[in-house]
Formats: C-alpha cells, sequence, structure tokens
C-alpha cells in the first residue's frame, strides 16, 4: 500500500487547509502516547489531527530506556494491574512488530547476603511469567555465568537469574505508530505550538497554533481535544487538584559494542543508593542506564546529562565489570529523557525520593479536554483506549477495545541483496512505508553508514518522505546516527549532505545553518559535560 504523502512541501501547502476543518479530535503532543491515541481514533473513523510543537518523539519518547517491558520493579510496589497490562502489551507487540520490538535476554546476579537473593527474586518473577501466560526465567550458577556474562564482578556471586523482556527504538515506533493512523485517514503535523486552548464558555472547543517554520497562526476548532504532552501536561489545563506532573530526569551513556560487548542485558542494584540500573546492547551499541532525578531545567530545551550522572554511571559499570575500566573516554554519547510522573502533590522538597514515586497514571478531565498525565510506553495502546472513552462523550461516539492490532499485517517484500535480519529490521521499523523505502534502496544502493546497522538509503528515505524540518531530525530521531557515530556523526556530515540536501530543499545557507546548530546542539546535549571533578593543568 502507496502511503500518502508526507513532506515538508506538503506540509506548506496543507497547513491553510487543514486548519480550515473541522475535528472530532486534535491530538496535542507527538509522543507515543499521541501517537497512539490518533492511531486508535483514526482506526474508528474519527477526523483526526495531531499536532507536535518540535518534533515527533522529540521529548521523552526518543530518549527513553527503550525498553519494552513488564514493569517487574512494580511488583514489588503491589502494582499489579500496571504489571499485568504491561506484560500482556509487551507479548502484543512483540507478536505484531518484529524487528521493531525484540526480545531481550536480562541477567540479574546475586550476590552474598544482598537482597533480593535468589529464591525471592525467583518469586517475583514467577509471578510475573503468570501474569505473562508462560514461564520464561532460569537460574544460573556461577561457573555458568562466566560463559553467558563474562568480566562480572565475581567477588561474592553466587549465580544469576535469567528472564526476558523487550528492547525498541523508540523514535521509530513513534513513527510507524504515527504511520499506521495516516493510513486510516488520520494527519499529523510536526512544528506546531499550541499557543493556548479555545473555549466558549467553560467548554474547550480547539486550539490556537503558532507555525514554527513561517511563524504564521491559525485557529484549530474540533469536539474534543486530548493532551498527550508529557511533561508539559501541566502547562494548558485549568488545574484543579493536588495532583501534578514531576519532572524526572533518567540519563544514559552509551559505548562501542566492542569497548563492553554484551550477549545479554543486566540488571543490578547500584551500590551507591540501591537503585535498579542497567547495561545493555542497543543498535549495536551498549547502553549504560538510568538515573532517576528531579528535573529543574526549563522543559522547552533538550535535557542534558549533568557530571554527576556521568559519574553515577561509570560507577555503575565499574562495579559490575571492574576489569573493563570503562571512562569517559569510552563514551560515544549521552541522552537524558523527562518522565511525566504524577505526584500526589507532595513538594520534591518534601523529601519523597523519586523512584519512589508510582508510575501510574491519571486523566484529568474538562469539558472538551482530556489530559493523560503520566504513563508508560509499553501501555500506550491501553492509554489511547483510557483517553478515547473520555473523549466520546464530547465527540458523540462509543469506544469499546475489540483488540485490534496496533500494527496491521504487512504483505510478504522481499528486499534483494539484503540479509534475513536486514529486511526484519527494515520491515519492523517502516512497515506500510516499506515499498517507499525499497524504491530508496534501488537508488542509493544497500551501503550501510560506518559500522551502523543503518542503511545510507534510509537518510534518503526520512529526508523524502518523512516530515524533516531540521537536521537533528534527521540524524536524532528519524535515525539515530546522532548517538551511534563518533562526534555525532560529524565525520560523515558532507556525504549526508550530498545525499539529502537537495531532498530536504535545503540550499546551501540553509544546511550550513542547520549543520551548525546540530553539532551545537549535539555538543550540548548529547556528548559529556565537562569532568568539574579535575583541576586544569
Amino acid at each position: 500500500m502507496s502511503m500518502p504523502r508526507w513532506d515538508a512541501a506538503w506540509r506548506k501547502a496543507a497547513l491553510p487547509e487543514l486548519a480550515a476543518r473541522d475535528w472530532d479530535l486534535i491530538v496535542v503532543g507527538g509522543g507515543i502516547s499521541g501517537a497512539g491515541i490518533l492511531r486508535e481514533a483514526a482506526r474508528r473513523g474519527w477526523k483526526c489531527l495531531l499536532i507536535e510543537q518540535r518534533d515527533f518523539a522529540w521529548g521523552t519518547s526518543s530518549r527513553s530506556s527503550k525498553m519494552v517491558h513488564g514493569g517487574l520493579r512494580y511488583i514489588a510496589k503491589g502494582q499489579l494491574g500496571l504489571t499485568r497490562d504491561s506484560v500482556r502489551e509487551r507479548q502484543r507487540l512483540l507478536s505484531e512488530a518484529p524487528g521493531l520490538v525484540d526480545p531481550l535476554s536480562f541477567l540479574f546476579p546475586h550476590y552474598q547476603g544482598a537482597f533480593p537473593g535468589p529464591k525471592v527474586f525467583g518469586g517475583l518473577l514467577a509471578l510475573y511469567d503468570a501474569l505473562a501466560g508462560k514461564r520464561n526465567h532460569l537460574y544460573y550458577p556461577l561457573q555458568s555465568l562466566r560463559y553467558l556474562a563474562p568480566g562480572l564482578r565475581e567477588s561474592g556471586l553466587q549465580g544469576a537469574t535469567q528472564f526476558y523482556d523487550a528492547v525498541t527504538d523508540d523514535a521509530r515506533l513513534v513513527l510507524r505508530v504515527l504511520g499506521e493512523a495516516r493510513a486510516d485517514g488520520a494527519e499529523a503535523l510536526n512544528g506546531l505550538r499550541v499557543v493556548e486552548l479555545l473555549r466558549a464558555g467553560e467548554r474547550v472547543v480547539g486550539v490556537r497554533v503558532e507555525d514554527s517554520e513561517s511563524g504564521q497562526s491559525f485557529d484549530l476548532r474540533s469536539r474534543a481535544v486530548a493532551q498527550a504532552t508529557g511533561a508539559w501536561a501541566d502547562q494548558l489545563r485549568r488545574k484543579t487538584g493536588l495532583e501534578h506532573i514531576r519532572p524526572l530526569r533518567g540519563s544514559h551513556l552509551l559505548l562501542p559494542a566492542w569497548r563492553l560487548p554484551l550477549a545479554h542485558a543486566l540488571s543490578f542494584m547500584h551500590g551507591e543508593d540501591k537503585r535498579p540500573v542497567f547495561v545493555f546492547p542497543w543498535e549495536g551499541a551498549t547502553v549504560i542506564g538510568t538515573t532517576d532525578l528531579d528535573h529543574a531545567e526549563s522543559l522547552n530545551q533538550d535535557a542534558c546529562i549533568t557530571a554527576a550522572e556521568v559519574d553515577y554511571l561509570l560507577a555503575a559499570c565499574a562495579q559490575q565489570f571492574p576489569g573493563a575500566q570503562i571512562g569517559r573516554a569510552d563514551v560515544l554519547s549521552s541522552w537524558a529523557g523527562v518522565r511525566p510522573v504524577v505526584s500526589d502533590g507532595q513538594p520534591a522538597t518534601a523529601g519523597k525520593n523519586p523512584s519512589d514515586e508510582k508510575r501510574e497514571h491519571a486523566l484529568w478531565v474538562e469539558p472538551g479536554c482530556v489530559t493523560l498525565a503520566g504513563g508508560k510506553l509499553t501501555t500506550f495502546r491501553l492509554l489511547a483506549l483510557e483517553v478515547l472513552q473520555a473523549c466520546a462523550g464530547f465527540v458523540g461516539r462509543p469506544v469499546e477495545d475489540v483488540g485490534s492490532a496496533v500494527f496491521a499485517p504487512l504483505p510478504p517484500q522481499f528486499l534483494p541483496g539484503l540479509s534475513t535480519s536486514q529486511q526484519r529490521r527494515l520491515r519492523g521499523r517502516y512497515g506500510r512505508a516499506l515499498a517507499q523505502v525499497a524504491e530508496s534502496l534501488a537508488q542509493v544502493g544497500s551501503d550501510t553508514v560506518g559500522a551502523t546497522d543503518t542503511f545510507w538509503a534510509e537518510l534518503a528515505f526520512a529526508a523524502e518522505h518523512e516530515l524533516v524540518l531540521h537536521l537533528d531530525d534527521l540524524l536524532l530521531r528519524r535515525t539515530r546516527l546522532g548517538l551511534l557515530l563518533a562526534q555525532g556523526g560529524a565525520a560523515e556530515l558532507p556525504r549526508i549532505r550530498q545525499l539529502c540536501q537537495a531532498r530536504l530543499g535545503w540550499d546551501d545557507v540553509r544546511w550550513d545553518a542547520e549543520q551548525q546548530a546540530y553539532i551545537d546542539l549535539w555538543q550540548r546535549c548529547y556528548s559529556l559535560p565537562a569532568d568539574t571533578t579535575r583541576t586544569p593543568a
């Protein structure tokens, strides 16, 4: 199936026409929650539009921990309903989107005298597996563990428990869900900031938006507005209770895979504060994460890792892999995302530990408008259905969960010259747009960029077909080259320019400005901050 046109030229021409329509639903926020809402509304025939102030997946949904997980930690907090839903949705996504959502084996090492021990942890996993409907964990003694995780700290080590969750490219997941929505008649635009909610009396009847590209303002009318703006959820709504968003930052380090090669993810407790942290393989590299701290900086700026967080994550790595001697010089890149956690009204100064906040979501409803607060990537489909059910009275249409697939089945398509794993990867990431990706492969060839799994043809496809407004859209979200290549891919920028400049329709002045802005952004927010612990020579 050929996908409808979706590029910058189309966006410029379509914007006035889209502003003139009457909508059943306008979704504000282009992360995974907003994309899920749009997808579920579109399949029901609603006239629906999604608008995003920056870029699709710009916020938390491109800077998560990349996990599609059942929330094992939530069992210990007594949140069995959240865990049950998460486990079932994880299994759904593994089944529907192989190549985009894939199983990931975890090892949890057990040390003498440390909590939880093998029996307690095995009990938790037994409940975890029961919620998933199948047993999927094993215990390995130390002798076996030496083959599964060489280099793991052995002092006091008894063995490890293996269990399974899943991993994804979170930004591509958002784009794939948006593609499903658009195939069912929805529209989605980035670069549109909501200035205010439009009201008729006490009822919300639409939004006033400003186009970041032209500076023009438009009033968009709708029967209902669904806000899925993550950490920004408090900014437009009318506050009626004590609940509010507590922005919590989670930061990560990315290493070249050769520097710390892993066949399994490793989950363990940080020796400093007993928080769960992990080291895992992702996109041919190795991730160390994550922190959990109050984020006091402006939400309108890219979140950045701090020097203290770098030290914390490197200490975690040194704790479990002392022989590897991983240091700052080994880090390829970093990223930091802001979790929109719903708090019960207690300010951070009251001393409530960020990791003690529950991860339950909330719906805040006023006439004509539903705001989704909190939520998890894994359960985005269920969150979308809750939001639509809350909007149903405003739109005048009932909403039932009939269990339809998020991703429509794809017809077989063979991509010549590619391995089975390469075809699986592209099929998972691009879904219904695979035929257009195949055209780009035929034009550009099947070479990959550096040592990554990303094809040059993916850059060409994104530049032509995926509403790229700025260079960081292309290198940090449509592809992940800005994370996976040294210095954000600076050495490849001349070839990227040759391939993409004409496809993006940018003149030399525009490209030069975009390139400088991207390099500045990468240095500021995706590299490492200065090491303030060292005295200058």
